[in-house]
């Protein structure tokens, strides 16, 4: 399967990223733009976006673009640095490019953005099988 196929039937497989709203911008191999809208159900008791929003946008990002490169990907080690709270209404989008990727482990940084302004720094390692995504 091309790599630029492999996120878009990643995301018809995957009801907890379509439940988010999550759509795909731009992806390639070894790159992935995601992006969604806050909603009022996203919100925490202090009515910011709960944490865990920008984090599973960053971490679609970071799965969708390790697993262009045609092979299974599944992260093994993620993080994030929370920067800037989230409203609701506010559209959010996260990058991920591959870094670095060493025989089966790939490293990646995702920058998460509202507009030009960045709200969170999403950190992950990524396994890579030998298992081929097929049609």
């Amino acid at each position: 399967m091309q790599g630029n196929k492999i996120p878009h039937k990643m995301l018809s497989l995957d009801p907890f990223s379509t439940w988010l709203g999550i759509e795909i911008l731009e992806c390639e191999i070894g790159r992935c733009k995601v992006g969604l809208t806050v909603k009022k159900d996203m919100l925490n008791s202090m009515g910011k976006a709960h944490g865990g929003i920008s984090y599973s946008l960053a971490d679609t990002a970071f799965g969708f673009a390790a697993n262009t490169h045609g092979k299974y990907a599944v992260s093994i080690e993620t993080s994030i640095n929370h920067i800037e709270a989230l409203e609701e209404g506010d559209f959010i989008v996260a990058e991920s490019v591959i870094e670095k990727v060493k025989n089966k482990l790939g490293f990646n940084i995702i920058e998460v953005k509202r507009g030009d302004e960045l709200i969170a720094l999403f950190k992950g390692v990524v396994y890579r099988t030998q298992k081929d995504w097929e049609e």
